[in-house]
């Protein structure tokens, strides 16, 4: 259950269209390191989380990663509002305009739209944590990747702070592996797990 506030996390207000720079960060709304699969991957493998603690942390961090998705939609929306057909043409967005106008569609930059390839849900608690510890880092990275190309402030200001909400989601995942780790080490999980040994 969730409730909804009627409002980003963090204030976008873009005063500059730039279609250009829209085709790049789009990637962190549908592409293989964005927000979309992020939320996806953390809220599918909660079900299977045996530890409460650690299900609630993949519910907050995919709830968050929701408002980061809704972010980076309003910034590829606002990139991308009231262009001239000339802007569009010049800048290389009239491929994507052609299939979706400016509607924000889940891609990546490559042109490749969404696909559920791009998440992971095993159901075993040391894998999908560090399944989260490489995503995060891999979100990181994107947004080091796109902030090399922002020389508007409008855009890189809520840019920068989706990169450190990245970094403070490893860090979580991080103290949820050592969680997990130290119960299921307690149960002799690595030497030997007791799931295995059914006559």
């Amino acid at each position: 259950m969730w409730i909804y506030e009627k409002k980003l996390q963090y204030p976008v207000k873009i005063t500059n269209p730039n279609p250009k720079l829209a085709q790049i960060i789009i990637s962190q709304y549908g592409g293989p390191d964005g927000e979309l699969g992020a939320s996806l991957r953390y809220l599918s493998q909660r079900f299977a989380m045996p530890y409460a603690e650690l299900k609630g942390l993949l519910t907050d961090i995919g709830t968050e990663e929701l408002g980061h998705l809704e972010m980076i939609g309003a910034i590829v929306y606002q990139l991308t509002r009231n262009l001239s057909m000339e802007q569009i043409e010049k800048s290389g967005f009239d491929k994507y305009f052609v299939d979706h106008t400016t509607g924000v569609y889940p891609v990546a930059a490559s042109g490749a739209p969404f696909t559920a390839a791009y998440i992971q849900s095993k159901g075993d608690v040391i894998t999908d944590l560090h399944e989260n510890l490489a995503a995060e880092q891999k979100a990181r990275t994107t947004y080091d990747n796109i902030l090399r190309f922002v020389d508007d402030p409008d855009v890189a200001d809520p840019i920068k702070f989706l990169r450190a909400r990245e970094v403070v989601h490893y860090q979580r995942f991080g103290e949820g592996l050592r969680l997990a780790t130290d119960r299921l080490n307690s149960k002799n999980f690595y030497a030997f797990n007791p799931a295995f040994d059914k006559k």
